[in-house]
């Protein structure tokens, strides 16, 4: 004797079993957005009698859309950012020193491609860090690895290298680098075997990575605080030869009323 209600059992538990079989299936692929979505993507494809390659597209894009967002996020905690200042929050309109269209044609990011270099010189406050964070985070934003680092930080752990041996292998991590910004070059107190470190991690970027650099001096300051004449003549040369020099002749934006 057939049970009522029988066959239409059986089929919600098949159902519920492929449902199953699909999340655990979607959980070894690591597929997790659409393994969030599926449900909600189910129902709307019922309703809309969608056919089978626009669910699928559907799906697809979500887990892309998700992919590229942990991608980016990720690359952004990698370049230990002070802040995730931006180019459009920049105060412009506060800076009458730096040139808006020349920073925005910067953000094309076509220095990057062509492994130049940026160089921002002014005063204390002037938004130099700002501008090397903001083009930093928007090359990051477009596939780019970048790392934020101040020049103090950077010779101290070139400095520390020394000590286990370590030095070739910071070298090769720094010169892998996409973009690498240098924060506050400046009068430091360096040892002669930081200066060459830094030297030969220039060399190796040299028209294959790109690095911004800000700093308070002009490029014949550099002589005064990285040492050896003939070395920072070298180090000047590279950097300088295709680079993009911004320097900022306006107020302080951290002055009362600006």
């Amino acid at each position: 004797m057939k049970i009522p209600g029988g066959t239409e059992k059986r089929k919600r538990g098949k159902t519920m079993a492929i449902h199953d079989d699909l999340d655990q299936l979607l959980k070894n692929l690591k597929l997790k957005k659409i393994r969030e979505i599926l449900p909600r993507e189910l129902e709307h494809a019922v309703k809309n009698d969608a056919d089978c390659a626009e669910f699928l597209s559907r799906l697809l894009r979500e887990e892309y859309h998700y992919r590229q967002e942990r991608s980016v996020e990720y690359r952004i905690q990698q370049a230990k950012l002070p802040e995730r200042w931006t180019l459009e929050t920049f105060p412009f309109n506060k800076q009458p020193g730096v040139k808006q269209g020349v920073v925005k044609t910067l953000a094309r990011l076509d220095f990057v491609a062509k492994a130049q270099n940026i160089v921002l010189i002014g005063g204390a406050g002037v938004g130099k860090t700002g501008l090397a964070t903001g083009i930093l985070l928007k090359a990051i934003e477009n596939g780019y690895r970048g790392l934020f680092v101040k020049a103090q930080d950077l010779f101290d752990e070139m400095y520390a290298s020394l000590a286990d041996h370590a030095t070739r292998k910071l070298i090769d991590r720094l010169a892998r680098i996409d973009v690498i910004a240098i924060d506050e070059m400046g009068y430091l107190n360096l040892r002669p075997e930081q200066s060459n470190i830094f030297f030969k991690l220039m060399e190796e970027r040299y028209n294959r990575k790109s690095t911004i650099i800000t700093t308070n001096l002009e490029y014949d300051d550099w002589y005064g605080f990285l040492g050896n004449k003939h070395m920072v003549g070298a180090l000047l040369d590279r950097l300088q030869h295709h680079c993009h020099t911004l320097r900022i002749d306006g107020p302080s934006l951290r002055a009362p009323g600006t």
